[in-house]
This record gives C-alpha cells, structure tokens and sequence, in this order.
C-alpha cells in the first residue's frame, strides 16, 4: 500500500497502527483517545479513516462488538470473506480463512441469484484458554 492511490493517508495510517497494535477490538471512541495526541480532535477523523480502511480491506467491523480490529490477512486473502471466534470472556478476538466454507457460501448465493458484496462471520463463544481457566 505504498504506491500512488494505495498509500494511506496520515490518519488512515496512525488508525491502522492502533488497530494492529491493539491486544483486541478497538471502538472508534477508543481509537479517538489512543489518537489523540497524533493531532486527532472529531470522531469524524476517526470514521473517515476507518471507512477507506474497511474499503481497502485492511480492517474489519465486528457488528456484535461495534467495534474494528485489523484484518490478519495482508494479501488480501479473505476478499469479501471475514470470520471471527470472539470470546465472551476474555474479548480476544481470532481471525480465520476457511475457502471451504467461502465456496460453500458463494454457491449458496449464486443458486439464489443473490449478489453478495461481503461476508462476515462471527462466532461467539469462549476461548480454549478462557474455556480451560474457568474449568467449563
């Protein structure tokens, strides 16, 4: 993302960095605060970036926590699909690329003649750690 029309701008990549550098999901008012030393003031700076991030591919929307991580696949791997294990417990999140799965949901799509722009999974549970800890 270096070149050209694919460079990040200043504050899409000071939220990226907050993104990948975060220990879990971040909501945008917690990437206003972590930012605002870098010259961040309205949530709409915030917004904007996370907008062309999420555009790019770079980071993901959890809907259940209305809140952003990363995404852990840089070469664009999961291109319209993105599943998430989220653990209740401890807040970790756990990105994985299943194509199996991807293939299955595109031919189910296309059987309905149904245009799917992207798709994203979230699987709500517990970690194995969490799981182990609390003897579940």
């Amino acid at each position: 993302m270096n070149s050209g029309e694919n460079a990040l701008t200043r504050n899409e990549a000071a939220v990226f960095d907050a993104l990948e550098f975060a220990n879990g999901p971040l909501r945008a008012y917690e990437i206003l605060d972590l930012l605002h030393g870098k010259g961040f003031r309205a949530p709409l700076q915030v917004y904007r970036a996370l907008k062309k991030l999420r555009d790019a591919g770079l980071v993901h929307r959890l809907e259940s926590l209305n809140a952003f991580v990363a995404c852990s696949h840089k070469d664009g791997q999961c291109a319209g699909l993105a599943a998430f294990a989220i653990c209740e417990d401890c807040g970790g999140v756990a990105e994985f690329l299943d194509h199996a799965i991807g293939s299955h949901l595109a031919s189910w799509a296309d059987k309905q003649g149904f245009n799917v722009k992207k798709t994203t999974i979230e699987i709500l549970g517990a970690c194995e750690s969490c799981t182990t800890s609390s003897g579940v």
